[in-house]
C-alpha cells in the first residue's frame, strides 16, 4: 500500500520526465484509483503521459489509453512559457470564451483546416467580443513566447535533448491560433510572427532535425491564406532562407499561387514583394519624433539608427523625450531596423542564385525592382550589370563605366547580371581594381568569382568531373550547405537502402547536375549517429543529365550508382557541351561543399578520426594544393597584407601565408586556415572562437569566414609573445 506521500514523489518525478514506460510500477494503482475518484492527476505527470501516448502509443498498455485520452486538465501540457501563459490568462474571470478557444485550436490536427473547422473557429473569435486587434495581439503574444525555453526542463534520459523540442501535445494549439490568425484582418504584426515562428520551428536539434516542421508548415499555410504585402514579402523572405524541403515545397505553392491570381511569374512575384520597411531613398530614412530626429540608414548588412536631440545635437541613444511621448513610434523604428536585417540577408542569397536563373529585365522595371528600390538597391548599387550589352557598376551617384562614362538606357533596353566567366581576364581584374577604387563591398563574390573552366582531365574523362573525388565531408553539414544553394540530397542513413546522388534541378538549361556521394564507414561504429546516419560521405563525381532523365541510385554505402533494371540508360551531357556560365557555377557550388564540410579543414581531426584512417587525408587536404577558392583567397591576401598593421611580419608565397612571431615563424594553409611552425612543420591546433578578422581596410565582398579566420590568426601569431591561452601556449 502506497502512502499519500509516496505518492506524490512519484507523479513529482513522473512530471519531469519527457516520455515514461514504466507502466508496471504498482504506482499505477494509485494513479487509477485517483482517475477513478474523479481527482485530476498533478499536470507535469499528466503531460508526460500525453507524450508518451503520442510518440510511443505502443508503450501505452490498452486500459491506459483511454484514461490518458480522457484526461481533459491541464488544458494544455505546462511547461512551455507560451502555454502557462494563456492557461493562467483563461483562468481568469471572463477567460471560458477563450478557453473554449484554446480547446478548439487544439483540434487542428490535420495538415489544413476545414471548412468546418474554420467555421467553428471564426465563431468562437466573434464570440469572445473583444476587439479584433486585441484579439490578434493576445494570441501574437502567446506565439512570440512559444520561442522561449521550456519553464520546466526535463530530467536527462534517452530521449536526447528534449528540451530544444516544442511539447508535441502543444503544437497542435499552437497550429490552430496560426490558422486563427489567417482568419483576422491582416496585420505586419502576424506577418512578422509566423515569419519567426516557421525559422524557430525549423531549427535542428542534434539527433532529431528540424523541431517541428508540422508546425512551420501550419504557420506557412497561414501566410498563404492572409491577404497584404506584409505576408506576400514574409513568405518571400522565408522562400530564401528555408532549406527544409517540405516547408519550401510548401512556399513555392504559396508563391506560385500568389504570382497566378496576380497574373505574374513566380520571380516576379518575389521582386515585387520586397517591402520598403519605411525607407524613403536606397538604404536611408529620416523620421521626425517630436522636436528629435532619428535616421535609419543600411549599412553593409546592417541597419543604424542615429539620432538628434531637439537642439540638434548627436546622442548615442533617443533621447529621453522620444522614450516618453513617441514610445509606439521608437518601437516600430526598431522593428524596422531588425526586419531590414533579415530581409537584407535573404534577399543577397536570392540574388546569389540569379546567375543560373537566366533572368533579364527591361531596364524600366529593373531600376524600380533594383537599383532604385529603397531596400534591394543597397544590395543592387554594390552589384555590377550588363545594361543593353555594356558592363557597369554604380558609383558617384549613377551607373558608370570603367572608364567612369554614365550608362543609360531606354526602357525597353536589356538587363543581366554580370558574371566573370565570359570576360577577358584584363576586365575582370579592372572591375576589381574599380571597386576597390570606390570603396564598394559587394554582398557576395562577384567580380572576386571563382570562375571554372573546362580542364584537360575533364576534356579525357569527357562525361564526368573527378576534380572533386576522394574528399571525406561531415554528411550534415554538407546536407544543410546543398540545401542553401539550391541542390536536393537526402540524408543517407547506415541502411540497406538505395539513395540518388546529390542534385541541382537548372530547368532554365534543361539540365540536371549530380554530385555523387556515398556512406563512410569504419570497423569501430563512430560513423553514425544515434539516429543511424551516416557521419560523412565520400565524394566522387560530378555528372550532367537532361533534366528529364532517369534518375540514377546507388547503396547507401557504395558509390556505385545505377539505374533500375526496368530503366532505360540516359546519356550523361558531355561537359564540352555544358554552357561555361552553368558549368562553373555547379564547380563553384561543389567546391564550397568541399572547402566547408571537409574533415581537412578541421583543426580537431590531426589524429585523422577513429582509427587514424584519415590522417593522409587530412594532412594532403589540410596542407595540400589550393582550390580555385583558395586561389581566389590568396590573390586577395596579397593585396590586403599590405594595409595591415602587422604587413611587415606578413608575406604571402605559394600556398601559405608566413607570419614572423617573436617566438616562432608560421605558415597559414590559404585553403584551410592550418597552421604549420616552421621551420619543422610541427602543427600548431588554433580552434577558431568567432568570425571576425582585424581591421584590413576594404574588403571587396562579405562572406568570406575562412578569410577572416585566417587574418585573425596572423594577428594572434604575429604577438604570440602576448598569447595567454595555455591550450596555445602549450604548443609553442
Amino acid at each position: 500500500m502506497t502512502t499519500a506521500p509516496e505518492t506524490a514523489a512519484w507523479f513529482e518525478e513522473l512530471g519531469r520526465q519527457h516520455t515514461t514506460y514504466d507502466f508496471d510500477n504498482p504506482m499505477w494503482d494509485a494513479a487509477a484509483a485517483a482517475v477513478d475518484a474523479g481527482h485530476p492527476l498533478p499536470g507535469p505527470a499528466v503531460a508526460t503521459l500525453r507524450r508518451t501516448l503520442l510518440l510511443h502509443p505502443y508503450w501505452v498498455g490498452g486500459p491506459y489509453r483511454k484514461a490518458i485520452a480522457a484526461m481533459k486538465e491541464p488544458l494544455l501540457n505546462p511547461g512551455e512559457a507560451w502555454a502557462d501563459q494563456a492557461m493562467t490568462e483563461v483562468a481568469g474571470p471572463g477567460g471560458g470564451p477563450w478557453e473554449r478557444l484554446l480547446a478548439h485550436a487544439l483540434t487542428a490536427h490535420g495538415a489544413r483546416p476545414t471548412g468546418r473547422w474554420d467555421r467553428a473557429a471564426r465563431t468562437l473569435l466573434d464570440g469572445l467580443g473583444e476587439d479584433p486587434g486585441a484579439v490578434r495581439q493576445r494570441l501574437l503574444s502567446w506565439l512570440g513566447l512559444a520561442t522561449r525555453p521550456r519553464t520546466r526542463p526535463y530530467v536527462p534520459g534517452h530521449y536526447g535533448d528534449a528540451d530544444a523540442l516544442y511539447d508535441p501535445y502543444n503544437v497542435d494549439a499552437l497550429r490552430g491560433l496560426a490558422w486563427m490568425l489567417s482568419l483576422l484582418e491582416p496585420h505586419p504584426d502576424t506577418a512578422r510572427a509566423l515569419g519567426t515562428l516557421v525559422t524557430h520551428a525549423l531549427r535542428k536539434v542534434p539527433g532529431v532535425g528540424p523541431r517541428s516542421p508540422k508546425l512551420a508548415n501550419a504557420c506557412v499555410l497561414a501566410l498563404s491564406r492572409t491577404d497584404g504585402d506584409a505576408s506576400l514579402a514574409e513568405l518571400a523572405r522565408l522562400a530564401a532562407r528555408v532549406t527544409y524541403k517540405g516547408t519550401l515545397k510548401q512556399i513555392d505553392t504559396a508563391l506560385a499561387a500568389r504570382a497566378e491570381a496576380l497574373g505574374l511569374s513566380r520571380d516576379e512575384i518575389e521582386e515585387l514583394a520586397v517591402p520598403s520597411y519605411g525607407l524613403t531613398g536606397v538604404g536611408r530614412a529620416a523620421h521626425a519624433l517630436g522636436d528629435c530626429a532619428a535616421e535609419l540608414a543600411v549599412q553593409g548588412t546592417k541597419t543604424v539608427l542615429t539620432w538628434r536631440n531637439a537642439t540638434g545635437k548627436a546622442v548615442k541613444s533617443p533621447p529621453a523625450a522620444v522614450r516618453r511621448d513617441h514610445a509606439d513610434e521608437l518601437k516600430e523604428l526598431k522593428t524596422a531596423a531588425k526586419d531590414i536585417e533579415k530581409m537584407l540577408g535573404a534577399q543577397s542569397e536570392r540574388l546569389d542564385r540569379l546567375f543560373l536563373a537566366r533572368r533579364q529585365w527591361t531596364y524600366g522595371a529593373w531600376r524600380e525592382r533594383y537599383l532604385d528600390h529603397p531596400l534591394v538597391g543597397t544590395l543592387a548599387r554594390r552589384l555590377l550589370w550588363t545594361v543593353d550589352g555594356q558592363a557597369c557598376g554604380f558609383a558617384d551617384g549613377g551607373l558608370r563605366t570603367l572608364a567612369g562614362a554614365g550608362v543609360t538606357a531606354g526602357p525597353d533596353a536589356p538587363v543581366e547580371l554580370w558574371h566573370p566567366v565570359d570576360r577577358e581576364p584584363a576586365e575582370v581584374l579592372a572591375w576589381r581594381e574599380w571597386l576597390e577604387h570606390h570603396g564598394v563591398t559587394q554582398p557576395f563574390k562577384q567580380a572576386h568569382r571563382e570562375v571554372y573552366l573546362l580542364t584537360d582531365a575533364e576534356r579525357a574523362t569527357r562525361v564526368y568531373s573527378n576534380r572533386f573525388a576522394a574528399h571525406v565531408l561531415r554528411q550534415h553539414q554538407f546536407n544543410s550547405l546543398a540545401a542553401a544553394r539550391g541542390w536536393r540530397h537526402k540524408l543517407r542513413l547506415c541502411v540497406d537502402d538505395e539513395y540518388p546522388p546529390a542534385v541541382r534541378e537548372l530547368p532554365q538549361w534543361g539540365l540536371r547536375a549530380e554530385f555523387w556521394v556515398d556512406g563512410v564507414e569504419d570497423t569501430t561504429g563512430a560513423h553514425v549517429t544515434d539516429s543511424g546516419s551516416y557521419l560523412w560521405l565520400g565524394t566522387d563525381q560530378v555528372r550532367f543529365y537532361p533534366i528529364d532523365a532517369p534518375q540514377h541510385t546507388a547503396h547507401a554505402g557504395s558509390g556505385e550508382y545505377r539505374l533500375g533494371w526496368s530503366r532505360r540508360p540516359a546519356e550523361p551531357v558531355p561537359l564540352a557541351e555544358i554552357p561555361a556560365l552553368v558549368l562553373s557555377e555547379v564547380l563553384r557550388d561543389v567546391d564550397l561543399f568541399v572547402g566547408v564540410a571537409s574533415l581537412g579543414n578541421d583543426p580537431a581531426w590531426q589524429d585523422g578520426g577513429p582509427e587514424g584512417r584519415f590522417r593522409d587525408y587530412w594532412n594532403a587536404y589540410g596542407f595540400g594544393e589550393l582550390s580555385q577558392s583558395a586561389e581566389t583567397r590568396r590573390d586577395l591576401l596579397a593585396r590586403l597584407v599590405p594595409r595591415l598593421a602587422i604587413a611587415d611580419r606578413c608575406t604571402v608565397e605559394g600556398r601559405f601565408l608566413h607570419v614572423r612571431g617573436d617566438l616562432h615563424p608560421y605558415k597559414i594553409h590559404l585553403g584551410s586556415g592550418n597552421i604549420l611552425i616552421a621551420p619543422h612543420d610541427r602543427y600548431l591546433c588554433i580552434v577558431p572562437k568567432g568570425t571576425g578578422g582585424p581591421d584590413a581596410g576594404h574588403l571587396p565582398f562579405e562572406g568570406d569566414r575562412t578569410l577572416s579566420v585566417i587574418l585573425s590568426k596572423a594577428v594572434l601569431l604575429a604577438g604570440d609573445k602576448e598569447i595567454t591561452d595555455p591550450t596555445i601556449t602549450s604548443q609553442l
